[in-house]
């Protein structure tokens, strides 16, 4: 636990879980109101609100005010960092021809109706060794040219791709989520792999392109004015552009790189070896992604007919569109660690405790409670599966898997305002909170839900 917890627990007097519950839902309320009745902007209204969660909690006004600075640089040092660099790769892909091709090679061999079940497929393989936040920045050029070339529905492009990313997040390993229930409980990892993608198929098809259909008629927004290329303009096609194979591997890297280090750990997580050393520096997401786009300026630049000015000017105009991205998100981070400060994920865990609800329930619904109380799926599942780790012992491996999913599957419940990732996504895709709220949200909701569905359904036959 964090000094600023430690000080909350002696400022804030008996009687306070009640007074936590309070402060924090009252927060989330506040900071709806002040962006969507009073028109403020987000940056501000996150901060507002947190520092007023923070005083409401008994956390003093110091500690609040340290507490929202620590999780806005600690988000800043690592999505921050990723945000920059997705841009800069994703401007580089627009700018060098190289989404052209990809996007042209996918609108064509694909019919309307089967575009969106082609980028389900993408988000899922693209997210199944990837944090979130990289994979969305990676994905989020494609989307935006994928709506805006096929003329269909941003929310029905965007949907499906995030459904197959965020299914990934929770229910798959190697994705880093689920290895960390996998280790804490020690669960088999085959076994949890397999079950996995059992679960996996049925909830993205779910939370993807069928839920996709009907979130396209609750929200019509325009395609944001990001990631246009010339093609967009109206002007004549490059000349040169990136072949498509240049342009997949410079998409991949990252994920191939992050994908073997996933496997490095679960082959030999006690190895020392060279080998695995560099394996685990180029794994890291900010390496793998810095080399992504140090690799694209010359597979795609060079491979657009982009001269060494061409290049330097796309990597810099890339930057000032995601300014106010980066401070929301980061205030997104800070509000977070306020509540996990707080104390709140002790409370719930210890109102949790003793319950008869049925074990792999049990699982999800701490798992949701902590993901909604604090706005992060890691410190759902690190903290859900330390409270079931002894229940855990007692069952047999089937069901150790089985509670790794369900676990996993609750820490994406209803993603809201105290989320960095809710932000990431509203500010790429241009749309409000309410318009968040009932997409991406709903969205979140529907993949959590299926997931619990799936895991109870297996836990019936297996």
């Amino acid at each position: 636990m964090h000094t600023t917890a430690l000080l909350a627990a002696e400022v804030v007097p008996a009687g306070s879980d009640a007074r936590l519950i309070i402060a924090a839902v009252a927060g989330v309320a506040v900071i709806i109101a002040l962006i969507t009745w009073l028109d403020l902007h987000p940056f501000l209204a996150l901060s507002i609100g947190a520092v007023g969660v923070g005083l409401a909690a008994g956390l003093g006004s110091a500690e609040s005010v340290a507490a929202f600075a620590t999780g806005f640089g600690s988000t800043m040092g690592g999505v921050g960092i990723l945000i920059g660099f997705g841009a800069m790769f994703g401007k580089l892909l627009a700018d060098s021809g190289g989404a052209d091709r990809v996007v042209d090679t996918l609108v064509s061999r694909s019919s309307d109706r089967a575009l969106p079940w082609t980028m389900a497929l993408v988000g899922a393989v693209i997210g199944l060794p990837m944090f979130f936040e990289i994979g969305l920045v990676l994905l989020m050029p494609v989307i935006i040219l994928v709506a805006r070339r096929s003329g269909q529905s941003l929310i029905r492009i965007a949907i499906p791709t995030l459904a197959g990313l965020s299914a990934m997040h929770g229910l798959v390993p190697p994705h880093p989520g689920p290895l960390v229930a996998v280790s804490a409980l020690n669960a088999n990892l085959g076994l949890t792999l397999a079950l996995g993608v059992l679960v996996a198929i049925p909830t993205v098809i779910l939370a993807g392109p069928v839920f996709g259909k009907i979130a396209a008629r609750w929200v019509d927004v325009k395609v944001p004015d990001l990631f246009v290329t010339g093609e967009d303009r109206g002007e004549e096609e490059k000349a040169q552009r990136p072949s498509f194979a240049a342009t997949l591997a410079s998409i991949m890297l990252p994920v191939v790189l992050m994908l073997g280090k996933a496997l490095a750990e679960v082959i030999a997580p006690d190895s020392e070896s060279l080998p695995k050393s560099i394996l685990d520096f180029l794994g890291t997401p900010v390496v793998a992604l810095g080399l992504a786009v140090l690799v694209g300026m010359v597979l795609l630049g060079r491979g657009g007919g982009m001269d060494r000015k061409a290049i330097s000017k796309s990597l810099e105009s890339s930057l000032p569109p995601i300014a106010g991205i980066l401070l929301i998100v980061g205030a997104g981070g800070g509000f977070k660690q306020v509540l996990i400060d707080t104390g709140i994920a002790d409370v719930i865990a210890d109102a949790i405790k003793g319950s008869s609800l049925p074990v792999l329930f049990l699982a999800w619904l701490v798992a949701v409670l902590i993901r909604v109380a604090t706005g992060s799926a890691t410190v759902a599942t690190v903290t859900a599966s330390g409270i079931l780790a002894p229940v855990a012992a007692e069952l047999s491996s089937t069901h150790v898997s089985l509670m790794v999913l369900a676990i996993g599957a609750g820490s994406l419940f209803l993603s809201h305002v105290n989320d960095a990732g809710f932000w990431l996504v509203k500010e790429y895709l241009g749309v409000t909170v309410v318009q968040n709220l009932k997409t991406w949200t709903v969205m979140e909701c529907i993949i959590s839900v299926s997931g619990l569905a799936g895991v109870l359904v297996l836990s019936a036959f297996i």
